[in-house]
């Protein structure tokens, strides 16, 4: 790769970064191409990428960033997983780790705060933003819907009165 691609990589690794609210870092040693493609389709599927990086490339990139103070796991095959949605990279590569042993959570970071692979755990625990959202809504249309139910009863009740009455007067 000559300097001007290299440069390219970095820029674009950098605007990775700055967009992200999430990177999560992983070692993929033994992972098989079929592997690699199983792990990005689930990526995407929760709308997240994920990426190989090269780790003297991605250190620069890093530089200036939320992110910088995780150039440290950069060592080894690295690759890395994020996405605007903060939980969906880390549930996404935690549900995959378990299926996968050779790979493994190194850690990553949220904003400027950086997370070992535990606390990538316990990220990928937290409802996703869907989820959250689909809760709010329900929460908000919940009492829309007891409001309506109790309007609907007494009306309701006055017609099983009135077609009580219509059929007592036809049977006699």
């Amino acid at each position: 790769m000559d300097r001007s691609g290299k440069a390219e990589l970095v820029s674009s690794l950098r605007g990775t970064f700055e967009g992200a609210s999430v990177v999560v870092v992983a070692h993929y040693t033994g992972m098989t191409v079929a592997d690699m493609g199983e792990l990005r389709t689930k990526m995407r599927g929760v709308g997240a990428r994920f990426k190989v990086t090269k780790n003297r490339l991605t250190r620069l990139a890093l530089k200036g960033t939320p992110y910088e103070q995780i150039d440290d796991l950069f060592t080894g095959p690295t690759g890395i997983a994020y996405a605007d949605d903060p939980v969906a990279p880390a549930k996404a590569a935690v549900e995959f780790a378990k299926k996968n042993a050779k790979f493994v959570i190194i850690g990553g970071a949220m904003g400027s705060k950086r997370l070992d692979a535990d606390g990538v755990k316990q990220l990928a625990s937290l409802p996703s933003l869907d989820e959250l959202r689909a809760k709010l809504v329900g929460l908000l249309n919940a009492p829309a819907t007891r409001i309506a139910g109790v309007l609907q009863a007494p009306a309701g009740q006055v017609a099983r009165v009135l077609s009580a009455r219509a059929q007592q007067g036809e049977a006699a």
